[in-house]
């Protein structure tokens, strides 16, 4: 397994943000969104890991970085939850290494975009239970929650940020809305953005990130 990129801030890192990328992207998809997050959080450290490379059942089989298989589409993403699972490790590895180095986990934030959105928002408030400064959670989808979500008391306090496309027919955004709605009815201090776009980022979404984490962070 790859692995990750490791992007140092300008000053010595007291807070970090763990971001995994989309399905069939890389490590180095987010590179240039973390570079340019750090020109406001100096002391930000950024984590980028890479997905394993595996067949993908609705794209034909075909071998991709995948944090998961995905094996339809619609009423609902079926997935593979073994996978799911094997990633959230993969993940809570990473938050565990930042810290044990020093960085306090109310400080640590994890961030996904698409397939990997739904692997942040599966281990924040799922499968990881020592708090994390928050969530921020790209054109996504949460296919683990369930209408009565239960969470810990940790998990609750952990802010969250979802943003989406409103022209997205990839992931679309009532399947964002039905996450962000789920996790504000249990409780977690929730914010929405919706953009004028697709299934992609644009750099209003980026500013937007910027201000909420340096809110966090203050």
């Amino acid at each position: 397994m790859s692995e990750p990129l490791i992007i140092e801030p300008a000053n010595q890192a007291d807070a970090c943000v763990i971001w995994l990328h989309g399905l069939g992207a890389d490590r180095y998809d987010f590179l240039p969104v973390a570079e340019a997050l750090q020109q406001r959080l100096l002391s930000t450290r950024f984590v980028l890991p890479q997905a394993p490379t595996r067949a993908v059942t609705i794209n034909g089989g075909w071998l991709m970085p995948s944090w998961y298989d995905i094996h339809a589409m619609s009423p609902a993403r079926a997935i593979n939850r073994n996978e799911l699972e094997d990633s959230t490790e993969q993940v809570i590895r990473l938050i565990e290494a930042q810290r044990d180095s020093g960085i306090n986990p109310t400080r640590i934030f994890l961030a996904g975009f698409s397939q990997g959105g739904a692997v942040v928002l599966h281990t924040a408030y799922l499968r990881w239970h020592g708090g994390l400064g928050g969530v921020i959670a790209l054109s996504t989808y949460a296919p683990t929650f369930t209408e009565q979500l239960q969470l810990a008391e940790a998990n609750r306090r952990q802010p969250l940020l979802c943003l989406h496309g409103s022209r997205d027919d990839v992931v679309p955004m009532p399947m964002g809305r039905a996450a962000y709605e789920c996790l504000q009815t249990a409780g977690v201090e929730a914010a929405w953005r919706d953009y004028p776009m697709g299934h992609e980022v644009l750099p209003q979404e980026i500013l937007d990130i910027g201000a909420w984490l340096a809110e966090h962070l203050d």
